[in-house]
């Protein structure tokens, strides 16, 4: 397959840019429906347009055509952060007055910027690694952790928040492209995995101790404070009534008590999901043979960096209002305790996803060849 595929991709998601500048123009002072209508048209006039460009050698991999929208939709939501922050104006300004409150929020701040850069240009890698016929499976997963933090947190932070009673039909087609990104989610989940590592290193991985594996051992005494940070923050947001948690939220967090809820379910999900994780990392990290760690750590590291991105902007941004900001005198240590509890588990999951072999199987077909 010719990179003519991938290449039209890219500069397809670059026409979202005329685009939303001529609608924006059209429609700037009808209603929402109008807007409704005009999306459907520019979706129409995408569709035909890639048609036209991928008809020599359309790719036959399904996802090739999710990512291609979403990548599409990510720069538009690159346009909706940069016109909120006054960088550019005119752009979406109708969409931005006549959308549901959620997208003004700090929070949805934070992920129309994440959308517009990070998933950009995780969805470019995918489209040139199926373009060139490659594995995208890593990126893959990686988005795929990414993807379902954003959306569990956007869809429940919306549902109990403040903003709960103000969903209107412009939410009801963001659950569509959700629901899309999710199938395709699934179909990531269910691709094979490839990893080609010699049996001699696996059995030598294996015998080393963990007093050897240094960088192992490091790990393992980080996921100790990670899981009380974890289980802690989420205490905090179920209002514990120690003073440890209410010390915290007035000095170091008062974002977690914000009133839009997405810090709240933010760090629950955190809780119900990263605890669990944890643990199961720790034993994976000391017993050999546990396959699932680089597949669960890239997950894992995809969620992490997505909602801990959300959370410390979000805790920073003027949008937020200024009695739940970070103090400022409290912004180095929150931002160094919120920083490595970001790198960290980054670091982990290069380490299982470049050296696998402690995490591999010896068969005794593998070991017939």
């Amino acid at each position: 397959m010719s990179a003519s595929a991938g290449t039209g991709v890219f500069m397809l998601s670059l026409m979202s840019i005329p685009i939303c500048y001529l609608f924006n123009s059209l429609i700037y002072s009808n209603s929402a429906e109008a807007f409704f209508f005009a999306g459907c048209t520019t979706v129409l006039i995408l569709a035909i347009s890639a048609r036209f460009m991928l008809k020599k050698k359309a790719p036959v991999d399904p996802l090739f055509y999710v990512y291609a929208v979403n990548a599409f939709l990510s720069v538009v939501n690159l346009i909706v952060g940069l016109e909120q922050d006054n960088i550019i104006d005119g752009f979406v300004t109708f969409y931005l007055r006549e959308a549901d409150p959620h997208v003004n929020t700090a929070h949805g701040h934070m992920i129309s910027y994440w959308d517009g850069c990070v998933h950009y240009l995780m969805y470019l890698l995918m489209i040139a690694a199926i373009t060139w016929g490659d594995s995208y499976r890593a990126i893959g997963l990686y988005w795929v952790g990414s993807f379902l933090m954003r959306a569990m947190v956007y869809i429940l932070g919306n549902a109990v928040g403040k903003y709960g009673t103000h969903v209107g039909p412009l939410f009801i087609l963001h659950i569509l492209y959700i629901s899309l990104s999710v199938w395709a989610c699934f179909r990531i989940l269910t691709q094979p995995s490839t990893r080609d590592v010699e049996l001699t290193d696996i059995e030598e991985a294996q015998r080393t101790g963990l007093l050897h594996r240094h960088l192992d051992l490091v790990f393992i005494i980080y996921l100790i404070p990670a899981l009380a940070f974890c289980v802690f923050r989420g205490l905090v947001v179920l209002d514990c009534s120690s003073k440890w948690c209410q010390d915290y939220t007035q000095q170091y967090e008062p974002y977690l008590k914000d009133p839009s809820a997405y810090p709240k379910v933010q760090m629950l999900v955190s809780m119900l999901y990263f605890g669990p994780y944890y643990i199961i990392t720790l034993y994976g990290l000391l017993v050999p043979g546990c396959e699932w760690m680089p597949d669960l750590t890239l997950v894992h590291s995809g969620a992490l960096a997505q909602a801990q991105f959300s959370h410390i902007g979000a805790s920073l941004h003027t949008r937020t209002p200024f009695s739940y900001r970070v103090p400022v005198d409290s912004q180095p240590v929150f931002l160094l305790v919120n920083v490595l509890y970001t790198l960290v588990p980054q670091v982990l999951c290069y380490r299982c996803c470049t050296q696998p072999a402690f995490f591999l199987k010896t068969t005794p077909e593998k070991k017939g060849e």
